[in-house]
């Protein structure tokens, strides 16, 4: 079996209504899958983080170091990869767009073997994860709270028990937000917030004080990612625990955040941290340094499939009689085709969802939604 082809599938969904963050403004909805095809007809499935169309041109760009490669020999061509690409890239783009590669070679070893990925990967701890519902953005012509209030509770009728809202947007404004999204949830569901790096350490540290009171789970993101001090600087500040990692690539990267005891929960993502090969040693170097590892996920059923393997192989810490399971994050924002492009979506029944094991990611893909979601050409 030898890699004959490499393929880019761009899709994007112009939104009705735009959102924000606390440094961006969302339009659109963009992915980037990944499409491996084998000599025998065998065909894997990945996914990149991050801007759709520059992950497209790297992906392709790395292609050739791919074909008449055996699929099989993933930590090695890992390796070649990385190592062609790292003299402008062991960070940034390079690294999302090898992550959709990794995934899909691994999802190929488990169609080939006729496993899920996660018993290729060791086997698994737990068959269903907890769900949190990712969003409360600022809606573009809404007010803040309002909307929030609005969305919050439909997260919590649909039966979600936990939920994380996106803050940077102003101490004041923040801080209603955050009371309002506690009121709504009310005192049995977890709350989460994340600055999406919208502070710097003195206002994050302000605005953690301000909220404490509030049962938060963790204050995700408070600074820009570049700056470890600045984190910890957070962390003992004030008293929620800081999270992040999403955009921190490779083991190198998150090794430094694990030395500089910069978080209490590290939020790898595998279609942007180096995939699933990376994934399991930035993982293991969490629990060695007694680190919580709760998965970062933003992107369509292929990359919430990719990551639920990741998040059943996770093994409890600590071990205990009754252990936490870790959560997946289950962005819940307009996306029409996060789902739509699996014959089978993937769902949150009573706040957990459950682990694919059919073979490889589990997934299988509808190609009629794939060339309905499809991106335009460039103009």
């Amino acid at each position: 079996m030898k890699i004959a082809e490499i393929r880019t599938h761009l899709l994007c969904h112009k939104l009705d209504v735009p959102f924000h963050s606390s440094f961006s403004t969302f339009t659109e909805r963009w992915a980037c899958l990944v499409e491996i095809t084998c000599d025998d007809g065998t065909t894997g499935w990945g996914e990149c983080l991050g801007p759709a169309r520059p992950n497209a041109a790297i992906v392709q760009a790395m292609a050739p170091l791919l074909i008449g490669r055996d699929p099989l020999q993933i930590e090695p061509i890992w390796t070649h990869l990385y190592n062609q690409f790292r003299d402008q890239g062991q960070r940034g783009l390079t690294v999302t767009a090898q992550s959709g590669i990794d995934i899909a070679l691994w999802d190929i070893a488990g169609h080939h073997f006729g496993m899920p990925v996660h018993v290729l990967a060791g086997g698994a701890y737990r068959s269903s994860v907890p769900a949190y519902a990712t969003g409360g953005f600022m809606q573009e012509g809404r007010d803040r709270v309002a909307a929030l209030a609005d969305e919050l509770a439909a997260y919590a009728a649909a039966g979600f028990t936990a939920a994380k809202i996106k803050i940077g947007y102003g101490h004041d404004l923040d801080v209603a937000a955050v009371r309002a999204a506690r009121q709504v949830l009310g005192p049995d569901r977890a709350l989460m917030i994340d600055a999406n790096h919208g502070y710097d350490a003195v206002d994050a540290i302000r605005l953690g004080r301000a909220v404490a009171d509030q049962d938060i789970d963790w204050f995700e993101e408070p600074v820009v990612p570049e700056q470890l001090d600045a984190y910890v600087q957070v962390r003992r500040g004030q008293p929620i625990p800081v999270a992040g990692g999403e955009t921190w690539h490779t083991r190198t990267a998150h090794a430094q955040a694990l030395n500089a005891r910069a978080v209490d929960i590290l939020q790898p993502d595998v279609a942007g941290c180096g995939g699933i090969t990376e994934m399991r040693k930035i993982a293991a170097m969490a629990e060695t340094a007694g680190v919580r590892v709760v998965p970062h996920v933003w992107g369509t059923g292929v990359h919430v499939a990719a990551s639920l393997q990741m998040l059943t192989i996770l093994p409890p810490s600590p071990q205990r009689h009754a252990p936490s399971d870790p959560w997946l994050e289950f962005d819940q924002t307009d996306n029409p085709f996060r789902m739509a492009i699996l014959k089978t979506p993937i769902a949150c029944q009573n706040g957990r969802v459950a682990i694919p094991d059919a073979p490889g990611l589990g997934v299988d893909i509808d190609r009629d939604a794939l060339t309905e979601w499809r991106a335009p050409d460039p103009q």
